[in-house]
């Protein structure tokens, strides 16, 4: 990789601090296992004119479902399940739910379900949950009323999963993609077969075992201020704000530790697990995944092939769809030229709502990673030029 080119990624990103629209960034590029790009920039809060540090603790939202798909399937790798098991086998609840047919919140018309509701669909978003905060459908209001905008309802992972199972579906299982709450449902899948909490059963299998001490529930006191303040775009003008209040979830322990998101952790700690990724699934000596499953995990599960355009419904989700699959627990590009973004067939990636995003390409044994506190990440462009940007700096 050109380093001459390479620094293009850290002038183009400065001009989103220059003029507002972010206040501060960390950036690590990785190939054939060296970092050969790593740089922050701006203040990770502003008010106290703190700066942006190699150790600053982020909140990577979304960015959580990845891991949780990792831990599910060190399990799936050891028969505690199979992927085609029916979601009420260890949510009995679920077998009673319903799908949305017509109708309004205040009086919906429901279906019965036709299409068993399987584990690999949860992974894949095609169960036929959503989520609160997408506004695009009555379902999404009935989350809402329920309890499930940004939050969770119910003492524990098991009650969250309960209440979310007396709402309807959006679609019957299988027959379309959604983005959803399905890693959170998978989450207390986890806590079923193995008899663990899921934030236990992550730390002592995944997050200790791979050095990412630093990745946790919520910040301890000691080290809050190296957390990034949450800032949200300035309806107006679309710079950086603070959004009050949102962010404060990050400096207690949850009620419910979902698989969704919820997770705070360091450049340091995500490029361990995107390594682990590229590696085939270990790293520094300690196999988590075998070379075969992670290879699965980053195959497009969507029947017949199909991008998310095509099996999507056309709302937001923390990927693009033309060209892009959808794995357990990732999106998957099928076809580079199609999205109009530079890549290759079979990197696998996701990002959070705050704007943090990575990818990991098997192809140039390549791994990105990009960590700010912007919500939401649909504001600015900022993946899709931070691709174009790595991709220009590749020479062979």
């Amino acid at each position: 990789m050109s380093s001459e080119r390479l620094a293009r990624l850290d002038r183009h990103f400065q001009q989103y601090i220059d003029d507002g629209r972010l206040t501060g960034w960390q950036l690590a590029v990785a190939r054939h296992g060296k970092v050969v790009h790593h740089s922050v920039a701006g203040r990770r809060d502003v008010v106290n004119d703190l700066p942006v540090e190699a150790d600053t603790i982020w909140r990577i939202f979304s960015m959580t479902k990845p891991i949780t798909a990792v831990l599910a399937l060190q399990l799936w790798e050891e028969g505690l399940f199979e992927l085609n098991d029916p979601v009420h086998r260890y949510i009995p609840a679920f077998k009673h739910t319903k799908v949305w047919r017509s109708g309004s919140v205040t009086n919906p018309v429901l279906d019965p379900v036709t299409e068993t509701m399987r584990l690999w669909q949860l992974f894949a978003h095609t169960a036929g949950l959503t989520y609160g905060f997408m506004y695009g459908h009555p379902v999404d209001d009935l989350y809402r009323r329920a309890g499930f905008e940004w939050g969770m309802p119910g003492d524990d992972l098991e009650a969250m999963c309960d209440h979310l199972a007396a709402l309807p579906l959006l679609f019957q299982p299988g027959t379309e993609w959604n983005y959803s709450m399905g890693l959170d449902v998978l989450g207390r899948v986890l806590e079923v077969v193995s008899g663990q909490p899921l934030d236990e059963l992550m730390r002592t299998r995944l997050l200790e075992p791979l050095g990412m001490h630093e990745t946790t529930w919520h910040v301890p006191a000691e080290h809050q201020s190296r957390l990034g303040v949450l800032y949200t775009a300035h309806p107006a003008d679309r710079t950086a704000v603070v959004l009050p209040g949102m962010g404060d979830a990050a400096l207690h322990p949850p009620k419910v530790f979902g698989g969704g998101g919820g997770l705070q952790s360091t450049a340091y700690d995500y490029h361990r697990f995107t390594q682990m990724l590229v590696n085939g699934g270990e790293l520094d000596g300690v196999r988590i995944l075998s070379p075969r499953t992670v290879k699965y995990m980053a195959s497009n599960h969507l029947p017949g092939n199909a991008d998310l355009t095509a099996f999507g419904r056309p709302l937001f989700a923390e990927t693009t769809f033309d060209g892009v699959g959808f794995g357990l627990g990732v999106s998957v590009t099928i076809d580079p030229v199609k999205g109009r973004v530079p890549g290759n067939v079979g990197e696998f990636a996701w990002g959070g709502a705050a704007s943090t995003a990575f990818w990991v390409d098997p192809v140039d044994d390549l791994t990105v990673s990009f960590f700010t506190q912007l919500l939401p990440s649909s504001a600015h462009p900022i993946r899709s030029q931070l691709k174009q940007l790595v991709y220009q700096a590749l020479l062979d």
